[in-house]
């Protein structure tokens, strides 16, 4: 059977049927089912709804927290980076600058416990 026959036997059965019954609007209508079913879907909805908007929040303050710790790492660690070029700074001051203990060596000591 291909399609154009099963269409013409359907055409055929709704026609059939039309003829038998005729149409009653009380019987159409949802009734009790029908109210449960959409009542239980708006519910179903408003639980939903209110389960996706805890969801973004918590997501949101997961982001702001992270955006904090992010911003508190970049600052220590740029706290750190100018700890460590004043401190190599510092020690090349030091190194740059000569030694040398001899050069008071003939000056009288200021100290007099340690003149004779």
């Amino acid at each position: 059977m291909t399609f154009v026959t099963h269409a013409a036997q359907l055409t055929t059965l709704l026609a059939e049927a039309a003829e038998k019954e005729p149409f009653d609007p009380n019987k159409v209508t949802p009734g009790v089912g029908g109210f449960l079913v959409v009542a239980l879907l708006a519910i179903a909805l408003f639980f939903l709804g209110f389960d996706m908007v805890r969801r973004l929040r918590r997501a949101k303050y997961r982001a702001e927290i992270q955006e904090e710790l992010a911003a508190e790492i970049a600052e220590r660690d740029a706290a750190l980076a100018v700890d460590a070029t004043a401190t190599d700074a510092a020690g090349q001051d030091e190194a740059a600058a000569p030694v040398n203990d001899e050069a008071d060596a003939g000056e009288a000591d200021p100290r007099p416990e340690t003149q004779q």
